[in-house]
């Protein structure tokens, strides 16, 4: 792969990866609420459902959705009914005593499916499978390269968020910080889902 095409892959996935979205608003949350132990579970589970769904794409998958717009509603509406349910759930915690299992909890595999329903995360696949991989005579090689460059891009900035959100735990455990916060990510999530809506 060239060295302008490779900078160019390294700009958008910053870009994509580091501002925030359902993955490392979910990151934060977590990280903030039950710790970064329990939010790690998530923060691996992104890199491996996504590198699932880029994959998928390079094998065709992603022509398909495109192709189908009956499919590519149902993946749209599952995505924003996912994302208003865990708002919902956010948004009701205001101690770090109720952020338990029960309350706010996305473990490994509800992550690696997340991505799945994540139109930032499609948009993503789509881009850089159009982009960088089909249509190139080593579209193997070139996606071998992508491949591991992205999936560093999705564990460092998810990390990078539940670093933050771990960092506030102790602040947040006073007064009613936590409702205040889980309420501001939550609302993140619900303008996710209405961009969502009108992508």
């Amino acid at each position: 792969m060239p060295l302008v095409e490779f900078t160019a892959l390294l700009v958008l996935a910053t870009a994509m990866s580091f501002t925030p979205g359902p993955n490392t608003t979910l990151s934060t949350a977590l990280a903030a609420n039950r710790g970064l132990p329990a939010a790690m579970r998530f923060v691996v589970a992104v890199p491996v459902g996504w590198s699932l769904l880029l994959l998928l794409c390079a094998a065709g998958l992603g022509a398909a959705v495109v192709a189908m717009p009956p499919l590519r509603w149902g993946i749209k509406a599952l995505g924003i009914g996912y994302l208003l349910w865990l708002a919902f759930k956010l948004a009701q915690s205001a101690r770090l005593s109720e952020a338990d299992a029960s309350r706010l909890s996305v473990g490994f595999w509800q992550g690696v499916l997340l991505q799945f329903v994540n139109i930032k995360a499609w948009l993503l696949a789509l881009t850089i499978v159009a982009g960088w991989v089909i249509g190139h005579d080593d579209g193997t090689a070139r996606l071998a390269v992508v491949l591991p460059v992205m999936l560093a891009f999705a564990f460092t900035s998810n990390f990078t968020y539940a670093l933050l959100g771990a960092l506030l735990r102790h602040w947040l455990a006073h007064g009613r910080r936590l409702l205040w916060f889980n309420r501001a990510m939550a609302a993140v999530l619900v303008a996710t889902a209405l961009w969502m809506v009108a992508a």
